[in-house]
């Protein structure tokens, strides 16, 4: 079968596309980017804002958990990095602030109870 053959089959099976056949195409791929936007985009953004926040109010005195696992007390902050003290060693470990996971216990929170 050649291409006008084919063109002759497509236009005698039916009328030419109307404006509705090609909103029902769209409709749904507008309902999934909705669906990402809503459920998957903006909750992930506001996690990355909320972990920002977290890593730049750290304090010295502040108990951490790194993404590594490792626990320690922050005891000196630098622009892009933290110093943490793990063990009862006293070691020292120079971390990156993105590496830090949670802080686990403010020294605030401490002094309240």
């Amino acid at each position: 079968m050649n291409y006008s053959q084919f063109l002759t089959i497509l236009s005698a099976s039916g009328s030419a596309p109307t404006a509705t056949s090609y909103l029902m195409t769209f409709v749904p791929l507008a309902l999934i980017l909705v669906f990402f936007y809503f459920f998957i985009i903006k909750p992930q953004k506001k996690q990355e804002k909320q972990d920002k926040e977290m890593r730049e109010n750290l304090d010295i005195g502040d108990e951490i958990i790194t993404n590594g696992g490792i626990v320690g007390i922050v005891t000196q902050i630098k622009d892009d990095t933290v110093v943490i003290e793990t063990g009862g060693d006293r070691s020292k470990i120079r971390v990156m602030k993105w590496a830090i996971a949670k802080v686990v216990s403010d020294k605030d929170e401490d002094a309240d109870k």
